[in-house]
């Protein structure tokens, strides 16, 4: 035998290893030997029958929970005593204190990290608790627009149940308790979940080293928003493309497969741990990405289970089901498979996964030779414009106080389209506003 998440030997008996038992009954169960030291051998109990006695009695009256203490004896008859824990399916406090066994260590559940094990015990999920004072109301018409537009797509709910008045829906998806709207209604359908869940939030960065960023967003509002626009910001602003060439027409392409950014924000989204207050973050290299968020896999996973076949375990149940309904998850447990398979099929790398039991992360890797950011500044030459930003570069450049509407009038192109394509090139520092929008000036930061 060997320490592990199920067995614990102790040399002695003292009464604080009530809560290892505590430990073992709140976690999987196991066995706690006294009369064992640490190398796993029998030092042998002189007051064995006595203990035999005393540690069910104390057990009892400290945690309120039975175990089974059997006496054992070696063939030199060195007596030790095997004291079997179950697990219990409900809280197990030591002195209003709770233990939790994990590996071969016991932990003390404090803060964020007991209010979820609490949770779990009472067969709730961070996502479905219920918050008071907020009302169908304050949420999003918006959000529901876009729900039940995606979710006639993907026909996974009736028509019946889309024609129902938001109340209904909610109720429908399980997103309410009672009179209450769950946590989870609050970040995917009201306009401002932060008000609610602090950095329940997307932040992208571009870096050229890990210590040098060039330039970020943040990407607020509700879930669904979240996804939409990070993607957006992701594919024409961020990630950069190669540029081929079949006979006369120029061929662009992204560096990673669009399907397993997707699929990679969404899993980041749908199980990212809201409660430690922490954005989910997206780093983005010259020749990788990054995609990270608190979070903690199902008890005893491996990140080896993530790249097989597995039972759908979402973090957040309630998130998870309202984005397969709404189409945005094709189905439960294959997100990992799905990120892998579209690499390969991109003829890049696999995606590496990281977890260290309190946050993951999936990194994708180009298999291009990129631009070495540290070394070539960022000039106007090395980035990627479109035809109608290029445009709008030269005319800024011959006259600095152009109108939009004059620029629309010049290119052949709707006001609004130049102020998208302007609203581009100023978040990605290429351009920039001196003074008021009516007696301004534009300057284009790089040459």
């Amino acid at each position: 035998m060997e320490e592990n998440q199920n067995i614990e030997w102790k040399e002695s008996w003292r009464d604080e290893y009530i809560k290892w038992i505590g430990g073992f009954a709140n976690a999987s169960g196991g066995k706690l030997y006294i009369g064992i030291n640490d190398r796993g051998e029998v030092s042998g109990l002189v007051d064995a029958n006595k203990l035999l006695e005393d540690i069910p009695n104390k057990v009892r009256d400290v945690l309120g929970i039975i175990v089974d203490v059997d006496l054992k004896s070696t063939i030199n008859n060195l007596n030790y005593l095997e004291i079997r824990v179950e697990s219990y399916p409900y809280p197990v406090s030591y002195k209003g204190q709770y233990h939790y066994r994990t590996g071969s260590t016991k932990q003390e559940l404090k803060g964020a990290t007991l209010d979820k094990f609490l949770l779990q015990k009472q067969g709730r999920r961070w996502d479905g608790v219920p918050v008071p004072n907020v009302s169908y109301k304050d949420l999003s018409k918006v959000a529901f627009d876009y729900f039940r537009n995606n979710a006639i797509k993907s026909n996974r709910l009736t028509k019946d149940i889309l024609q129902e008045n938001n109340e209904v829906l909610l109720e429908k998806l399980h997103l309410t308790d009672g009179k209450y709207l769950k946590r989870a209604t609050l970040l995917l359908f009201h306009p401002d979940p932060e008000k609610f869940v602090t950095g329940s939030f997307v932040k992208i960065g571009y870096f050229r080293t890990d210590d040098d960023l060039i330039f970020q967003d943040e990407i607020h509002g509700c879930l669904f928003e979240q996804v939409e626009k990070t993607m957006d910001l992701l594919l024409t602003k961020y990630l950069k493309a190669t540029i081929t060439y079949e006979g006369l027409h120029r061929l662009e392409k992204i560096l990673f497969p669009e399907v397993a950014l997707r699929e990679a924000l969404l899993n980041a989204i749908a199980h990212k741990d809201y409660s430690g207050g922490v954005p989910i973050q997206i780093s983005v290299y010259s020749d990788k990405i990054i995609f990270g968020n608190d979070g903690t896999l199902p008890e005893n996973w491996t990140i080896e289970e993530l790249k097989r076949k597995h039972a759908s375990r979402p973090f957040n149940p309630d998130i998870s089901n309202t984005f397969f309904r709404s189409g945005l998850i094709e189905s439960w447990g294959r997100g990992t498979i799905k990120i892998i398979n579209e690499c390969i099929k991109y003829s890049i790398p696999a995606p590496i996964f990281n977890y260290d039991f309190a946050s993951f992360s999936v990194e994708m890797k180009s298999s291009v030779n990129a631009i070495d950011e540290t070394q070539k500044p960022i000039t106007l030459t090395n980035v990627l414009l479109s035809e109608n930003q290029q445009k709008i570069i030269s005319l800024i450049n011959a006259n600095s106080s152009i109108t939009r509407a004059d620029l629309s009038k010049t290119i052949g192109i709707s006001e609004k389209s130049i102020y998208t394509n302007i609203k581009k090139l100023k978040d990605t520092g290429i351009l920039r506003r001196i003074g008021s929008d009516k007696f301004g000036s534009w300057e284009v930061m790089l040459r």
